[in-house]
């Protein structure tokens, strides 16, 4: 695609804040691939830091301005490094059971300089199934008493209609896929995932009952979809002031940033939106 053709995303706002509404996703940094160990394996060995950071530069030049990233250290550093070096990406913040208790989540989230953050979907979806909901709710408390937008997300339409019952947050990541079974534990079990269709008409259809953006996510069934079915089908379901949160390998592919956010905004814009 000639310069002359790429599109920028539209910007929209997260309580506060504004982000592009076309979002990086971080986990193929993280080898987080959702599709086999083999795959998650070769994503480790591709990121090294170097090329993260050439991911943002590709991003922002894309008119991306925002990083949706886990609170580790790695990405921490991968992004200081980034502002550091003239970059100016907006970091979301997603606190990780890996790391440690949702308070640690936050804890790095405020030490990283992020401007949101968000509480993890399966931690979100364990502890709803299970009734411990109390540090979700203190968390929530403790990311605004920061001053950053707060928000949680779900795999499990049952987590999203919790969280809107009884969570004041300023944005919902929702997940189009229901993957694997996160009411027996907040990491991932490790057996094969499912990405089916009734799990994503489900979640489009509560999307449009939000009061708040919701940040859509896992829209190409963790690269299982052709993108432009993919972001054809987000199109139908985007409401304005939304987002969509998409990872890239760019050992693939190194200009796949530019080419989903032209796919993504030409479907949108097709629409009106």
């Amino acid at each position: 695609m000639t310069p002359e053709r790429q599109l920028q995303p539209a910007r929209v706002m997260l309580g506060r804040v504004s982000v592009s509404r076309f979002i990086l996703g971080g986990n193929p940094f993280g080898g987080y691939s959702h599709q086999s160990p083999e795959r998650s394996k070769d994503m480790v060995d591709w990121y090294t830091m170097e090329r993260v950071k050439e991911a943002y530069r590709k991003a922002e030049a894309a008119g991306v301005t925002t990083h949706l990233g886990r609170a580790d250290h790695f990405i921490m550093r991968a992004l200081n490094e980034h502002w550091n070096e003239g970059g100016a990406l907006t970091w979301i913040c997603q606190t990780c059971p890996g790391v440690g208790p949702i308070e640690m989540g936050v804890r790095n989230a405020v030490a990283g300089k992020a401007r949101a953050c968000f509480i993890h979907g399966g931690e979100m979806d364990f502890r709803v199934a299970h009734g411990e909901t109390q540090e979700i709710r203190d968390g929530i408390t403790m990311i605004k008493d920061h001053g950053m937008a707060a928000g949680v997300a779900g795999h499990s339409t049952a987590t999203i209609r919790w969280a809107l019952d009884h969570l004041d947050v300023d944005f919902f990541m929702t997940c189009y896929y229901n993957p694997d079974d996160r009411t027996r534990s907040a990491a991932k079990t490790g057996e094969e995932e499912q990405y089916l269709a009734e799990d994503r008409d489900a979640m489009a259809a509560l999307i449009q009952q939000l009061p708040k953006p919701a940040i859509h996510y896992k829209v190409l069934a963790a690269g299982r979809h052709n993108p432009a079915d993919g972001f054809a089908y987000v199109a139908d379901v985007y409401r304005p002031g939304d987002a969509v949160c998409v990872g890239i390998f760019t050992k693939d592919d190194p200009d796949m940033v530019q080419k989903d956010v032209d796919l993504l905004e030409t479907a949108l814009r097709a629409r009106g939106k």
